[in-house]
């Protein structure tokens, strides 16, 4: 959905990446849910009513990616989904850990000793170099299992896919096993994307999945991590053996039957709508002399990065905000601070790494508004010229990272 109507009052929301702003479907899901007193682990009628409801939450979740119900893990979030694959697909089963250079900090952190998979100067994953780091951990008689691989499916910060496929193809042929964050893919899927397609033909039949609620117009606060079979898992919270003994704690009802129906509404938006308007930003953002990270590959249909040379993020944002403009310098996870993107610097970017904003369109983006958006960014970036501060002759390529 894209609405061409006049600028919205207040802030100009274009951080959707971060968080989307909800849908109304989750809301009301949502609402549903929160009027079911039972505990969905209870035996009499109430749970009963609330644990009918939490396994058709369950169900939608795992058959939009091909999955039977009980692969289902509920959680509070994509973090916890990435760490709990981690844990019990990695250190629980004595694997070796490889993940890719511009992984999110859900992974980056919580496997500080895993060895990084380079990415070229797009972003994308270098295939050539994860089969030699593959091959050298090929498991041999009486070896210990195959590594643990950790791929994105969709970056955050420069909506590149990864390619899957690949991926797992090589994955399959070296006995790892693979992790995919689905966290941005999953609610912006699109026939032709490289996630689709890698679920369409099955090549991540075998991989699990790290999903969140929020980043489909959904709530704060749930997730799934989705296993590639009905199996246990080492659990981070033993609890009272919720979740068929792989996550403990009382499910949050409500926020899952939310995530579930904000997956439902997301499947069903046209998503080249919004890709066209983010085209059309771009071409104005290059226009003023902004550099697109990513430009040559696919991406996610809603994300833009964009270095302006010389010219601080810090600097860019606080100039946005002024104007009313929500934007971000990537990751929204890091307490707020503003620091040289891990993402561009495995991309080589050096410098840049410290000039790129991140504009991410939401589910509702208003056309108008982000048309208005461009002409402010335009006028930012005179402004910074006029300062001496941007450095136009460092353009090249038309705008595409060099």
């Amino acid at each position: 959905m894209v609405q061409d109507t006049a600028v919205q009052q207040g802030p100009v929301y274009l951080d959707a990446n971060a968080t989307e702003p909800l849908r109304p479907a989750a809301r009301a899901a949502m609402l549903a849910g929160l009027e079911q007193t039972g505990n969905p682990s209870s035996v009499h009628a109430a749970g009963r009513r609330a644990r009918i409801m939490l396994e058709e939450a369950r169900q939608t979740m795992a058959s939009a990616f091909g999955r039977e119900a009980d692969c289902c893990v509920f959680t509070s979030g994509g973090t916890e989904a990435d760490t709990l694959a981690l844990h019990g697909f990695g250190r629980a089963e004595g694997r070796a850990i490889l993940i890719g250079a511009t992984e999110h900090d859900a992974i980056r952190k919580a496997a500080p000793e895993a060895s990084l998979i380079p990415v070229d100067g797009q972003g994308v994953i270098d295939c050539m170099a994860l089969e030699e780091m593959l091959a050298a951990h090929t498991p041999g008689t009486g070896d210990r299992p195959g590594p643990l691989v950790c791929i994105m499916a969709a970056n955050n910060e420069t909506g590149v896919y990864a390619p899957l496929r690949d991926v797992a193809s090589l994955c399959r042929q070296h006995g790892a096993f693979l992790h995919v964050d689905a966290v941005q893919a999953a609610g912006r899927m699109q026939e032709r994307d490289e996630f689709s397609l890698a679920l369409k033909d099955g090549s991540l039949a075998g991989a699990s999945l790290a999903l969140s609620a929020h980043k489909m117009g959904g709530p704060k606060g749930a997730g799934a991590l989705l296993l590639p079979e009905d199996r246990p898992l080492a659990p981070l919270l033993p609890g009272g053996g919720q979740e068929r003994g792989r996550r403990g704690g009382t499910p949050a009802l409500a926020s899952h039957m939310g995530m579930a129906a904000a997956l439902e509404e997301s499947r069903k938006q046209d998503w080249t709508l919004l890709e066209a308007l983010r085209d059309e930003l771009e071409g104005v953002m290059v226009q003023a002399g902004a550099l697109i990270m990513g430009h040559g590959v696919a991406r996610l249909s809603n994300t833009i990065s964009a270095v302006l040379p010389g010219v601080a993020a810090q600097m860019q944002l606080m100039a946005l905000d002024i104007e009313g403009y929500c934007v971000s310098a990537g990751s929204a996870c890091s307490s707020g601070k503003v620091a040289r993107s891990h993402v561009l610097e495995a991309m080589g970017q050096g410098e840049a790494a410290g000039q790129a904003i991140r504009v991410s369109l939401p589910w509702n983006a208003e056309a108008g508004a982000v048309r208005a958006f461009g002409q402010v960014y335009a006028l930012m970036a005179q402004r910074f010229a006029g300062r001496g501060l941007l450095k136009r002759s460092s353009l090249q390529g038309g705008g595409r990272a060099t």
